[in-house]
């Protein structure tokens, strides 16, 4: 097992994920009279990411009427029916990508697999696996610093010095409250 893994999805790590998902509407929507477009759509649309994360990202984490359970949603879509999206008119420019403002934070999730813990960032492309909390955290900080030295944190959609923020999901329980 290897201490830490850091993914690139090409020549060079490019845009966060929530600004790709954000520029795939926008392609998406500009062919369209409505302007709409669903989550399978954007996935699609971007198959060197993995599935799950960007449906997240159209359905909570970008969307402005999803359940506030994410530490940091991103004002760019609304939900118009059930499974269909519209992008919100000040992101519905292509430029309004290089416009929005930077991230202050980088999000990353804990989750736990046959007593191994991996922590898997949302705005940039690392993985950290630890036998610990502790260890993974640790392995994550060094991961992202690795990932980001000599990198203008700009290019990533990130501050000169965001600060890391780390989830921990469980599997639900099942409890009378």
């Amino acid at each position: 097992m290897t201490r830490y893994d850091v993914r690139e999805p090409g020549p060079r790590s490019g845009p966060s994920i929530q600004l790709q998902v954000l520029a795939a509407a926008q392609r998406l929507c500009a062919a369209r009279e409505d302007g709409t477009f669903t989550p399978d759509d954007v996935v699609r649309a971007l198959p060197h990411l993995n599935a799950r994360s960007v449906r997240t990202h159209v359905t909570s984490r970008c969307c402005v009427d999803a359940p506030s359970n994410h530490a940091h949603r991103w004002p760019y879509f609304r939900r118009v029916r059930r499974g269909v999206y519209r992008i919100e008119p000040e992101f519905r420019r292509p430029a309004a990508v290089r416009e929005a403002a930077p991230a202050a934070t980088v999000h990353a999730v804990v989750t736990e697999s046959e007593g191994a813990y991996v922590a898997e960032c949302l705005e940039v492309a690392v993985l950290a696996q630890g036998r610990s909390l502790d260890e993974v955290v640790t392995n994550l900080h060094e991961a992202l610093t690795l990932h980001m030295e000599g990198e203008d944190p700009a290019e990533f959609g990130l501050t000169s010095e965001p600060k890391l923020v780390v989830s921990y999901e469980t599997t639900p329980v099942n409890s009378p409250w």
